[in-house]
């Protein structure tokens, strides 16, 4: 079957911009564009109309219903649907939608995490339109991206803190170009998110409840091959997988969703989608689509789209790099240009980077922290738990040329020449890529490859903005009082780069030496997320949010404790799952295999008396062992989840979860995984790595 002509196709069920002025009258258009562009609220007189050509529009594209799409605390999105639908007197009905129903819903506040900001008897709370992100249709229903606050104002949401922080960087990166002599209205903080995935075939995730419950392996013995020979990173793909793939880029064209990259990643079954840049709030919205729509979408071809960021143990775990910049019209603030040692608007907003991730390496910490990340950060597939900017070789002696008072030396731009005469020679990139830092600069970008494949960037976005806008503020006022301008900013930009340089790291990032050295100069490592949660708290970075007014005291409070309650709510399903399958089916499973054994050397020795039965009685002795000790550990685990569920401090608990309950998991595995190795494959009730690794 042909595939559409993604031209066609693309943005078909958005009403976005193009809509607008084609649909829309040409005052309404205008005044909506205006209102828009200066951040106010709008007029009902306006949203009426604007609703009105919604809705026809929407019914066209086959729409029924529409809903308040939000990004509750749950890390997902949350739609309730009513229909167009007005019943009449005479029996008929008439399709209806106000400019207040597209403005303004409301929804139960209590029943959503909100970190005590609400209780059962609170819960009333409101959606309120984002119109910088399309409204789009989806299932026969038109969803309109909204923000989602309580009724005493907090917000209870992921977005709502993102525009806050998107408005903050806008402000003080105006105030900056300012005195730079460009008067401008706004600065758009632009990010491009990449998604990895794993597709694994549906019958074998239906054959596991560890799958299906918690969205990873709990158990599983490593299979003889692995990642080991590389030969799947570009592969080709499979046919299902490419099938898949496409289906899923024609999916997201509609939606205005700019897919544009799609390869196999390193480890087996492991993918990665990537789109365009947008506007960050955009982005974020676009890649909560992206993961509805895989897990949506692979069933149709035969597969499960699993996104957790360690579903396979001893393989690549899967992440999603935050590439984040800031934008105004016809600039890149990011971009270095071709001196960028001479280039003063660049070097002041990078260096601000610089020290916000110094300053708030903490709070970036806790902002990809979670129970699945924690088994992936410092794996060979992901950064540590240290955070660090690499900037390159290059660009790290300007740094030390500006710190130091010395000359800078551009080197000569070298050619690479492959030795063929038909291959082009092609000019050098002036650095090098590393995989290892978490947060790099790629050229006139910051690639954060922190975050878990599964997280809502709302988050980490969020974090970032306003630590980098609080940065930008400092700069502004200390600028503004400036004598002479350029001598401020050659001083303010080589001051940071002393004060800061500690965080700029361009080596091998998994090795014990950077460990070392990163505890010498003062950086934070917190592999555990109970831990690293407890910097949404701190007085510094309460403050921070306060000042740059995107999250209440209140709000960060909440935040916290949602977080603290996830981990441990993640970490009691995964143990309960655990017991469950040790005891109902891996237990018996061993059990069924070694009375199989036993039986068997019965038979032989009863039939030739004296018959060697070494080998079936070496199964059956290792397999003994091995199943007492999953039944004994069984038992220890359970007791540890008990005491964890007895403490009545978040904190404490979530801590007693990571010290106490996930050691005891781990053991689990280990005699659960030693059992499989020998337990006969006929009897061994869960698929094994091989087979959903690659698909036998």
């Amino acid at each position: 079957m042909p595939h559409p002509n993604p031209k066609e196709v693309y943005g078909s069920l958005v009403f976005n911009e193009h809509v607008m002025k084609e649909r829309l009258p040409a005052a309404t258009y205008k005044s909506l564009k205006a209102t828009l562009q200066k951040g106010q609220p709008l007029d009902i007189e306006l949203a009426n109309v604007v609703a009105s050509f919604m809705r026809d529009w929407a019914i066209e594209k086959g729409a029924t219903h529409y809903t308040h799409w939000f990004q509750s605390l749950t890390g997902i999105t949350s739609e309730k649907h009513d229909s167009f639908i007005s019943p009449m007197k005479d029996g008929t009905a008439i399709m209806e939608f106000s400019g207040r129903e597209l403005v303004r819903g409301e929804s139960d506040a209590s029943s959503f995490p909100s970190g005590g900001l609400r209780a059962t008897a609170e819960a009333r709370g409101y959606t309120t339109w984002d119109p910088t992100s399309y409204a789009f249709v989806k299932d026969g229903t038109l969803c309109i991206p909204t923000a989602f606050c309580s009724w005493t104002g907090e917000a209870l949401d992921e977005k709502t803190p993102l525009l806050r922080s998107m408005k903050a960087v806008s402000d003080q990166a105006c105030r900056i170009l300012k005195l730079f002599g460009k008067d401008i209205a706004h600065v758009d903080v632009t990010v491009g998110l990449e998604q990895e995935y794993f597709l694994i075939k549906k019958e074998h995730y239906e054959q596991r409840e560890d799958l299906i419950l918690t969205g990873r392996t709990l158990f599983g013995a490593a299979p003889a091959k692995g990642q080991e020979l590389e030969e799947h990173y570009f592969g080709a793909l499979r046919p299902e997988v490419s099938a898949f793939m496409h289906e899923l880029d024609e999916e997201l064209w509609k939606l205005g969703v700019a897919a544009k990259t799609k390869h196999n990643e390193v480890a087996p079954a492991q993918h990665e989608l990537a789109p365009l840049f947008d506007r960050c709030n955009v982005a974020v919205d676009h890649n909560l689509l992206t993961m509805e729509f895989m897990r949506r979408l692979a069933p149709k071809h035969g597969l499960v789209c699993l996104l957790h960021e360690k579903p396979f143990e001893g393989v690549n775990g899967s992440g999603k790099h935050n590439n984040w910049s800031l934008s105004a019209p016809g600039m890149n603030l990011l971009d270095p240009g071709d001196t960028p040692m001479d280039n003063l608007q660049f070097l002041i907003f990078f260096a601000a980077v610089i020290r916000a991730v110094d300053e708030y390496q903490d709070l970036l910490r806790m902002c990809i922290a979670s129970a699945g990340n924690e088994h992936r950060l410092g794996g060979n597939e992901a950064p540590p738990a240290i955070v660090s900017v690499f900037v390159g070789d290059d660009l790290a002696a300007i740094l030390d040329a500006i710190a130091s008072d010395s000359e800078y030396v551009a080197p000569e731009a070298a050619k690479i020449d492959l030795g063929v005469d038909v291959l082009p020679k092609f000019a050098k990139d002036t650095t090098d890529r590393n995989r290892t830092s978490p947060f790099a600069f790629t050229g006139n970008k910051f690639e954060f490859r922190m975050p878990g494949s599964s997280a809502n960037m709302s988050d980490p976005n969020t974090v970032l903005n306003t630590a980098v806008a609080k940065e930008l503020k400092g700069y502004a006022d200390e600028l503004e009082q400036a004598e002479d301008f350029d001598t401020a900013v050659i001083a303010l930009v080589k001051r940071t780069i002393r004060d800061h340089k500690r965080v700029i790291f361009n080596g091998n990032g998994y090795s014990k030496e950077w460990e070392e050295e990163a505890a010498r100069r003062g950086l934070g490592s917190t592999p555990a997320a109970s831990d690293a949660l407890e910097a949404m708290i701190a007085p510094k970075n309460l403050e921070l949010f306060r000042m740059m007014g995107v999250l209440s005291e209140t709000e960060a409070r909440s935040r916290y404790e949602v977080k603290l309650e996830n981990y441990a709510k993640v970490r009691h399903i995964e143990a309960g799952t655990m017991m469950e399958m040790t005891r109902r089916q891996l237990v018996p499973a061993a059990c069924a295999y070694m009375t199989g054994l036993a039986n068997g050397i019965a038979a032989k020795k009863a039939a030739c008396p004296g018959i060697s039965c070494k080998a079936e009685e070496k199964a059956l002795r290792q397999l003994t062992n091995y199943t007492d000790a999953m039944s004994d550990a069984a038992d220890r685990l359970e007791a540890q989840v008990e005491a964890a569920e007895a403490m009545t401090d978040a904190l404490a608990e979530a801590k007693a979860y990571h010290d106490q309950v996930l050691p005891a998991m781990q053991a689990l595995r280990a005699a659960a995984d030693a059992a499989e190795g020998i337990c006969g494959r006929d009897y061994w009730p869960l698929p094994s790595y091989s087979a959903m690794l690659f698909y036998v």
